[in-house]
C-alpha cells in the first residue's frame, strides 16, 4: 500500500474486526495500484488471501455494461437501436420499438419473468421475457430489474454477437487484461464461501406489501439461504445480473482500464456513464440513477463522497466503480452479506479513500 493511505487500512481493520467473514479493498490510481488489503476468513479455516474470489452477484452488471461498451465501440450494438432489430421476437406484446437504452437503463418495465422457470436457465427466461407485456410503458418509469437484466442482455448480445457472455467476457476482459474475472466458473475453481449476516433482508428502503410481493418474484428466492448462492450450478451458470466471480484486485483494475481508455475511447464511455435514468425504483422505492447498464452517484452516496462516479453495487455489500475526476478505481469485496440500511463497510472505506486524497 502506498504511504498516506493509512486511514484506509485502519477503517479496514475496523471492517474486518467487525465481521465473522472475510473482505478486501483495491484501489487503482491512472494504471497504478495504490490500496491492496484482505482480511479475515474465506470459508471456516480459509484465510482471505490478495487473490481470493468471490461470487459478485450485481458487480456482474457492471461487467456487462462495460462489455456493452466494448461492443458499441466495436459498431455491434447500438444503444439507440430498437431490441428487436437484433432479436425480432423482442417485437412481440407492443415493444417493436424499444431501444437497447432501456434495458441497459433499467426502464423497459420487465423487472420479473411472469412464467415460472428455472432461474439458472437464460434461454428460457429470455424467450419468456420477449413475449412478455411491460407492467409499464417501457422508459416512463425506472426500477431494478435485479435478474431480468442478465437475462435479457444475455439473448440481445448473443444475438447481435453470436457470442456467449460468458466468451466475451474472457476475450475481451479478462485474458487481454489478465484479469481474474469469470461469467461462468467451472466448479474447479476456489471461491470464498458466502454468508448472511444475522438479520440479512433486502430491499430495505421498501415498506409496501404489495410491492414486497413483486420484489419476491423479482428476486426468486435466491438470497434467502446460502444454499443456491453458494453452488457450482449457480456459479457456472453465467448469469449476467449476478453470478460473476472474481477478485477486488481484478474488479478495481477493470474500472482503471475503463478510465484510462485502453478497453473503450473516452466518448464510449461518456456516453455510457451520463444520466439515461433516475428516480425513485417503481418497485423497491429506492433512488436510483443509471447511465448504460452502470450505475451512477445517487442521492444516498452508494459511491462515497465524490459528485462522479460510476461502476456497480453488488447484494451483501460489494461496490466496485471509479471516479473519473480523481482517476480512481476501487473495489470492495466480501462473503459476509449484510442489509443496506446497516452495513457501512463500504461507505467508510469510500469516505477514508477520499479523505486521503
Amino acid at each position: 500500500m502506498r504511504p498516506g493511505f493509512e486511514a484506509v487500512r485502519e477503517t479496514f481493520a475496523e471492517v474486518v474486526d467487525g465481521s465473522t467473514g472475510g473482505a478486501a479493498f483495491s484501489v487503482f490510481r491512472r494504471g497504478a495500484p495504490i490500496v491492496a488489503l484482505h482480511g479475515g476468513r474465506a470459508a471456516p479455516q480459509v484465510p482471505w488471501t490478495g487473490d481470493t474470489r468471490v461470487v459478485l452477484f450485481s458487480g456482474t452488471k457492471g461487467i456487462v455494461a462495460t462489455v456493452a461498451a466494448v461492443l458499441t465501440a466495436r459498431g455491434l450494438l447500438d444503444p439507440d437501436r430498437p431490441v428487436a432489430r437484433y432479436w425480432p421476437e423482442f417485437a412481440a406484446a407492443g415493444k417493436a420499438d424499444v431501444p437497447v437504452s432501456q434495458i441497459l437503463a433499467h426502464t423497459v418495465g420487465l423487472p420479473y419473468v411472469e412464467t415460472d422457470l428455472p432461474m439458472l436457465d437464460n434461454a428460457a427466461n429470455a424467450a419468456a421475457l420477449a413475449r412478455q407485456s411491460p407492467l409499464w410503458a417501457p422508459g416512463t418509469r425506472v426500477a431494478y430489474h435485479a435478474l431480468t437484466y442478465g437475462y435479457l442482455l444475455t439473448e440481445l448480445i448473443r444475438r447481435g454477437t453470436g457470442d456467449d457472455l460468458g466468451s466475451l467476457v474472457r476475450t475481451l476482459l479478462a485474458e487481454p487484461h489478465n484479469l481474474d474475472l469469470r461469467l461462468g466458473t467451472p466448479p474447479t475453481v476456489p471461491v470464498a464461501t458466502l454468508r448472511r449476516a444475522p438479520g440479512y433482508r433486502i430491499s430495505t428502503f421498501l415498506q409496501d406489501p404489495q410491492r414486497r410481493r413483486v420484489v419476491e418474484r423479482m428476486y426468486r428466492g435466491l438470497l434467502d439461504s446460502t444454499d443456491t448462492m453458494n453452488s457450482a450450478e449457480y456459479r457456472g451458470a453465467a448469469l449476467a445480473a449476478g453470478s460473476a466471480v472474481g477478485t477486488a484486485t481484478a474488479m478495481a483494475r477493470l474500472y482503471d482500464l475503463l478510465l484510462s481508455g485502453e478497453l473503450v475511447p473516452p466518448d464510449v464511455l461518456a456516453r455510457a456513464t451520463r444520466t439515461w435514468s433516475e428516480g425513485v425504483d417503481a418497485v423497491n422505492d429506492r433512488p436510483l440513477r443509471f447511465g448504460l447498464g452502470f450505475e451512477l452517484a445517487d442521492p444516498i452516496g452508494t459511491y462515497g463522497p465524490a459528485e462522479v462516479a460510476f461502476g456497480h453495487s453488488g447484494a451483501g455489500g460489494g461496490r466496485h466503480g471509479a471516479w473519473p475526476e480523481h482517476g480512481v478505481s476501487f473495489s470492495f469485496t466480501t462473503n459476509e452479506l449484510q442489509a443496506e440500511d446497516v452495513d457501512t463497510r463500504a461507505s467508510s472505506l469510500l469516505a477514508a479513500l477520499h479523505e486521503t486524497l
